[in-house]
């Protein structure tokens, strides 16, 4: 299960790095580029998949 919520995670995080930069126009050829929808969802997503790939290294409360 962690290494699911971790590809996950990882996956998410970049999907976001490229809807963002298609968003503000720095990657072309998609219907997604220089559009300010992308720009905005493109980071909310990568954040999430960042704060998954982190939850998923954590250990479980009371584990040492």
């Amino acid at each position: 299960m962690k290494i699911a919520m971790l590809v996950l995670g990882v996956v998410m995080a970049l999907l976001g790095v490229l809807w963002f930069l298609q968003g503000i126009g720095v990657l072309g050829g998609s219907v997604m580029s220089g559009q300010t929808t992308w720009a905005v969802v493109g980071p909310i997503v990568a954040i999430v998949g960042i704060g998954l790939a982190v939850a998923s290294r954590r250990r479980p409360a009371g584990r040492r």
